[in-house]
């Protein structure tokens, strides 16, 4: 999907910012032309400020993409993911993972769950970073409980997962 939105913008490097951010916070454009995060409007400015560009560029993207049926299709579309617990599990008592493996390959979140299932911990959250907006994507895995080191023996063990890494903050 990324390669398309950004063949559509090829011709403004700036617009194709406020696209990006809409994509990677889930932010949809309301059939009113405004930014919504869920119902919740943000406004121009707050995005241009973040982007340090002109409020008037964020404007202009979203009535390009308005305009143009396949992007409208998109960018109405979208919604947030939801509250990612990453930095705020240990406050739970929950374990983070941060795995690094081959984004293309198949199964590594089924390999994952398999060995937290063996050591009976249940999973919390899942999120996978999307490699094609994110160069060094990882996975994040919020489970129940800590995780000890024999599980992440086993995860490493997952064919084509090169690196598991416990979060703790």
């Amino acid at each position: 999907m990324w390669k398309s939105v950004v063949k559509k913008f090829e011709e403004s490097p700036a617009k194709l910012k406020v696209a990006r951010l809409l994509i990677e916070n889930g932010l949809r454009i309301g059939d009113d032309g405004k930014i919504y995060c869920g119902d919740i409007e943000i406004p121009d400015m707050k995005i241009a400020r973040v982007l340090d560009i002109d409020r008037r560029v964020v404007r202009e993207t979203v009535k390009y993409i308005m305009r143009d049926e396949v992007l409208r299709k998109v960018f109405t579309m979208l919604r947030p993911a939801g509250a990612l617990l990453r930095d705020v599990a240990a406050l739970f008592g929950y374990g983070v993972l941060e795995i690094r493996a081959d984004p293309s390959a198949v199964g590594i979140i089924a390999g994952v769950s398999q060995a937290l299932a063996r050591a009976n911990i249940s999973i919390r959250q899942i999120h996978a970073e999307d490699p094609d907006l994110n160069p060094d994507p990882k996975l994040i895995v919020i489970t129940e409980k800590p995780v000890p080191g024999e599980v992440i023996q086993e995860i490493l063990k997952v064919p084509n997962v090169k690196s598991v890494t416990i979060i703790q903050r």
